[in-house]
């Protein structure tokens, strides 16, 4: 969305670390390295954005306090330039982490990441089962070997 001109807050940044993760733990499995702790990795990557997404969510919605760093409740002056504090406009490196830049059926960016990557866990999740029940002993770690 920065490519349409939304700046992203401190906590959107802070939703995109375990999207990275979550990337790298599918890259790792495509080459071939051992599945079972890397579908948990996985799985606890998405999860953990989920969880994300739903504290920021509860953050723009007023449901509870966010960050002081971000939010209206702790505006810090001090580290603001004398523009900053004139401009009627805020200050320009400053996104608020309590407010909503865009919406889609009622729904925030960080709502959307919370709905998406919750389905994206129980993915991940799905994936640790069917190997799970496709597995027998200590190959639980090991790709499959093709069979002869």
């Amino acid at each position: 969305f920065q490519a349409l001109g939304y700046a992203p807050c401190a906590m959107c940044i802070w939703q995109r670390y375990p999207h990275v993760v979550a990337i790298g733990m599918g890259l790792l499995l495509a080459i071939g390295l051992p599945i079972i702790p890397l579908l948990l990795i996985g799985a606890a990557s998405a999860a953990t954005t989920a969880a994300l997404g739903v504290f920021h969510t509860g953050v723009e919605r007023d449901w509870w306090e966010g960050p002081t760093s971000c939010t209206g409740s702790g505006l810090d002056m001090s580290s603001m330039s004398a523009e900053d504090l004139l401009s009627t406009d805020g200050p320009s490196s400053l996104v608020m982490c309590d407010q909503v830049a865009w919406e889609f059926l009622t729904l925030s960016m960080a709502s959307w990441n919370a709905v998406f990557s919750l389905v994206f866990a129980g993915l991940w999740v799905f994936a640790f089962g069917m190997r799970q029940s496709n597995s027998t002993g200590p190959s639980l770690t090991s790709p499959p070997t093709p069979e002869a």
